[in-house]
């Protein structure tokens, strides 16, 4: 197992070499470029996200296809991957996260564009979308569309299962010790009930499961904010210097470089927001939109919750807090787990409760949302007899994960993630040029109504 942990550990050091991390900043950057800082229009969005309109085609509002997708990305990146970030690039790392989520927000929403743009209409009523129609019906290559498919439907399973699992399985241990494979059955018999009734049963707890985690778990982050305030503004100032250089008491003593910030910054950072990845469009494709760019821009706020409001509190947290810290190097070495719960800590008697339940309810979360998007991607390459069967392999997988090595998972979950990002990125860029068009057709009147034709296929 040791010997297959370092081949996987090798292998995902090469995918998330410095071309991919090229490939994607440079998409967010060509796209925020191509949108005219589409960025600019977030509150826009925002105000969208919460606006009551049956009046669009598609399966569920829009609230609820950005609170299914923000349950997929709002997990166990915010907690733990932030915390990975900083041990393995430095403090600098928490800079490059948010840097990836503020130009990610481009690229979320030109891939939520295409992906409601080609998205069809099944015989029995339901959307289907994702860079997989957008590849085969936008740029006619099948061929690029199957292997996002591929991707998409194998990565469900580390991504959005398996590491979220886990993190449960092993917060439940570490605060209370509950047996891994008690919670993992528990987990998933939840996980069972919630995805059986498809995207609706799983938006209709997404909705409520999402803002009460949120709150809750930023509240916590300003508790501890509070607690840290003398240490907060070298917190700040030591986030934007080691983004550049390691010239710092982390850094000096720990040996990060900001190769090193910046390539865990990009790879945690895609792993909380998701942006350039094409998962959250699988599950935009289904909401009630009147036209192309009024779904795209709530889409796009979930990066901006995701990454540049959650995960830089997270990021500030932690690193004040271990400021306070006497023994830094002690503490960083640890692992991503102790040093996450150390600092919740702090916070006297619920500090221990708090952390536990909002990474429970963090990766539970990402869990329903990861299962929608996989068992589109399967269905994409089998047809609907498929989706009975992975939904009930997605459920024996969280019984799986909740016992499987975290760094393994972890790792196996970046490689999936790295693979997923090329056919996307291609469809991006290839069809930048309607992406751009779509834009001028509708942003100046956000709630035209689309006169595209959703085609019906045949459900066989």
């Amino acid at each position: 197992m040791e010997a297959f942990a370092e081949i996987i550990s090798t292998i995902d050091g090469i995918v998330w070499g410095l071309p991919l991390i090229i490939i994607l900043v440079g998409t967010h950057l060509f796209m925020t470029f191509k949108t005219g800082f589409i960025q600019r229009r977030v509150l826009q969005g925002i105000k969208l996200s919460v606006a009551k309109d049956k009046s669009g085609h598609g399966e569920v509002s829009q609230f609820g296809a950005l609170t299914t997708a923000l349950a997929a990305t709002i997990g166990t990146g915010n907690i733990v991957g932030v915390a990975t970030a900083v041990i393995s690039g430095g403090p600098g790392a928490v800079f490059w996260m948010w840097i990836i989520g503020v130009f990610g927000m481009a690229t979320k929403y030109a891939e939520t564009l295409i992906s409601v743009k080609y998205r069809v209409k099944t015989e029995d009523g339901r959307m289907l979308g994702g860079a997989m129609y957008a590849l085969q019906r936008g740029l006619g290559q099948k061929w690029l569309a199957v292997l996002f498919a591929l991707f998409a439907s194998i990565a469900a399973f580390g991504i959005g299962c398996m590491t979220q699992a886990n993190s449960i399985s092993s917060a439940m241990n570490a605060n209370f010790g509950v047996p891994t494979w008690i919670t993992g059955i528990f987990a998933a018999v939840l996980v069972a009930i919630v995805i059986i009734g498809g995207v609706k049963s799983i938006t209709r707890v997404t909705e409520i499961l999402i803002p009460f985690m949120a709150i809750f778990y930023i509240v916590g982050c300003v508790i501890l904010l509070i607690l840290n305030g003398s240490y907060v503004g070298d917190a700040l100032v030591l986030i934007v210097k080691d983004a550049f250089t390691a010239d710092s008491v982390f850094g000096g003593g720990l040996g990060f470089t900001a190769a090193a910030a910046i390539r865990f910054g990009c790879a945690r950072g895609l792993f909380s927001n998701e942006s350039g990845m094409g998962s959250a469009p699988l599950v935009a494709a289904a909401a009630q939109t009147k036209n192309t760019v009024r779904q795209s821009l709530v889409s796009m706020t979930g990066t901006f919750w995701d990454t540049v409001v959650i995960c830089l509190m997270t990021g500030l947290t932690l690193v004040s807090s271990v400021l306070k810290y006497e023994g830094v190097e002690a503490i960083m070495s640890e692992g991503n787990s102790v040093l996450t719960f150390e600092v919740f800590n702090q916070i006297p008697v619920i500090g221990k409760p708090l952390i536990t339940i909002a990474l429970a309810l963090f990766a539970f979360s990402t869990i329903l949302g990861w299962s929608y998007y996989g068992e589109k991607a399967a269905e994409y390459l089998c047809g609907p007899k498929v989706i009975l069967p992975y939904k009930f392999l997605f459920v024996v997988f969280t019984v799986v994960g909740s016992v499987a090595s975290l760094d393994l998972v972890w790792n196996i979950a970046d490689i999936l993630n790295g693979l997923m990002i090329i056919p996307n990125v291609i469809g991006v860029i290839g069809l930048s040029g309607v992406i751009v068009s779509e834009g001028k057709k509708y942003l100046n009147d956000i709630e035209k109504e689309s006169d595209d034709e959703v085609p019906i296929i045949s459900a066989k």
